[in-house]
């Protein structure tokens, strides 16, 4: 009797937790829906029938995604070339030159390497609304206001959680490995890129995919950095999507946002067991 008990109470916490699981995957996606449904939606009816689907006078179709492509002087399709060279660039120089330090700190026991870590680890931490006013002036004065050049500005705010999660792995390497790849005859550059980067592969794939998703998507860095008038992402070109008087077609929007998330749900459905990998192969040791 006892254990039917048991199990009946069982169930009924599995039946709770399910249910309360439920309502919140369903809230986290509802706005995700509201963009898909208001994407094929007329504009007046955007903000009166929200969450309504688009039938009748309210579909569209395809009208939205092509004022909003064609909208004002910048052409979309720079846009996007120019998103894609910044996120392509800034993970590069994220993985290389954090997975290196990491390295570094890990194997070399002293003051300044503990203190360096301790740094980057409390960087994730510190608010960029406290940084982003100098961090504009410094840019323009150091011409990093480029899409070719931005990329060091990500590496410094991309760094902390990076070198956290590569030096976690790193502590993971026997260090007799690299060892006997000194003894025959391998200096520091090629362990690094012989022995050590092909057992870093599966933090490089989850930290890659992390930054990847946080660059895509970035608005307020660029808006800061870049001069709009000559380089322009993704989510700054929305943010432009205004008309006379500051009107903002809502449709128009709402189809580009819709454009712009397509890659990264692809994207992360796609690589979703490598990000579980690499953030438990990552985890602290030691």
């Amino acid at each position: 009797m006892n254990r039917q008990k048991a199990l009946s109470a069982e169930a009924r916490r599995k039946t709770i937790l399910s249910t309360v699981l439920a309502v919140i995957c369903v809230i986290y996606v509802l706005p995700v829906v509201a963009v898909v449904i208001n994407s094929f939606k007329e504009n007046t009816y955007v903000k009166t029938d929200t969450f309504a689907l688009p039938t009748g006078d309210m579909w569209v179709g395809f009208q939205n995604f092509i004022k909003g492509m064609t909208f004002g002087n910048y052409p979309f399709a720079k846009s996007v070339i120019y998103s894609v060279v910044i996120t392509i660039l800034s993970t590069a120089l994220i993985l290389l030159c954090t997975s290196m330090a990491a390295w570094y700190i890990a194997r070399v026991n002293s003051l300044f390497c503990k203190a360096l870590y301790f740094l980057c680890v409390f960087s994730m931490v510190v608010p960029f609304q406290m940084v982003m006013f100098t961090l504009s002036k410094t840019a323009n004065t150091l011409h990093l206001n480029t899409p070719w050049t931005i990329p060091i500005i990500y590496l410094g705010f991309g760094a902390g959680l990076a070198i956290f999660m590569f030096v976690g792995f790193v502590k993971s390497i026997p260090l007799e490995i690299e060892e006997a790849a000194a003894i025959d005859g391998c200096g520091p550059m090629r362990t690094y890129f012989s022995v050590v980067v092909p057992m870093l592969k599966p933090t490089m794939v989850s930290v890659g995919i992390l930054e990847i998703m946080w660059v895509w998507n970035d608005f307020l860095l660029p808006y800061l950095v870049l001069d709009k008038n000559l380089y322009r992402t993704i989510p700054i070109h929305i943010q432009y999507l205004k008309g006379s008087y500051g009107t903002v077609d809502l449709g128009a929007t709402m189809a580009l946002i819709l454009l712009s998330i397509i890659p990264v749900i692809v994207f992360y459905l796609t690589c979703q067991k490598h990000i579980i990998k690499g953030v438990a192969a990552g985890a602290v040791k030691g």
